[in-house]
């Protein structure tokens, strides 16, 4: 496939062009920061003209776009204003979205967020392992944004029939070398309790990403896309009863398990993921 990916110089959107490079896609990277050359288009995503223009084609370096995968975007609360947030992260979203229905392009895979299962916990969730079935709980105008994101996709595609959408729930994204800080936790788990210990390799990040885009099923759905494993040396049951003493475990959980339920990307997807920071 010929492919867009926006926001492919970030952390996550490196691994993924990468990814989708490997696997024998021609990858185009649209973002504001990035060197030039054949593989990159640098855009204001913000500009709903730029984006139009972008998914249509440009001179001699692309034309028919196969499908879109849109990580570009603020990637946290707390970086700007919130309504900077908003007006950015929002607004590249439905360009995105839009620009790619107006181009008829049917594919579209982005980054959603874990955000959406309540993160940071400073309210304890209803029952762990969270999973998709968990109501969406934004706790920042960043969240905020990813569950407008979702509800304009689902929107979209009653809209379209054949339109396809699928949101993944990306856990806190590590690379190898963040793996040398884990130790720094160890001892208090309480560090990262905020996302029930969880976070997701760029590697498996950008597998699921390419698993997504070989589905492409019409209509909408949504992923939580996490390792198997969490940051923790303790095992996970340990660590739920410590930190979460009133939340109830639905399922037994064995080793250090995540508590961000993979389960579904593993049955629809056929997600595996294959690194940890443990490895």
């Amino acid at each position: 496939m010929r492919i867009l990916v926006t926001g492919g110089s970030g952390k996550l959107g490196t691994a993924v062009v990468s990814g989708l490079t490997q696997a024998g896609h021609s990858v185009v990277n649209l973002d504001i920061a990035g060197e030039r050359g054949p593989g990159f288009l640098r855009i204001d995503l913000t500009d709903y003209g730029q984006v139009v223009d972008a998914f249509s084609g440009v001179d001699d370096k692309y034309t028919g776009i196969d499908a879109v995968v849109h990580l570009a975007a603020i990637p946290a609360g707390g970086i700007h204003a919130d309504s900077a947030t908003f007006h950015n992260n929002m607004n590249a979203t439905f360009n995105v979205f839009q620009a790619a229905r107006r181009a008829g392009i049917t594919k579209i895979v982005y980054a959603s967020s874990e955000t959406l299962l309540g993160i940071p916990l400073d309210i304890d969730p209803a029952y762990l392992p969270l999973d998709e079935d968990f109501p969406s709980r934004p706790e920042s105008m960043y969240a905020v944004t990813k569950h407008l994101e979702e509800e304009l996709a689902q929107k979209l595609v009653r809209w379209d029939p054949a339109l396809s959408i699928t949101a993944l729930r990306f856990s806190n994204v590590m690379v190898e070398s963040d793996y040398a800080k884990f130790d720094e936790f160890q001892d208090d788990p309480s560090q990262r309790r905020w996302n029930a210990w969880g976070y997701i390799d760029a590697r498996d990040g950008a597998q699921a990403v390419l698993k997504a885009l070989e589905l492409a099923a019409p209509g909408f759905d949504r992923f939580i896309i996490a390792a198997a494993d969490t940051v923790m040396r303790t095992p996970s049951a340990e660590l739920a009863a410590a930190g979460f003493p009133d939340v109830p475990l639905t399922r037994e959980v064995s080793g250090n398990e995540s508590l961000l339920s993979i389960e579904k990307a593993r049955r629809v997807l056929g997600y595996e993921p294959q690194h940890s920071w443990k490895a």
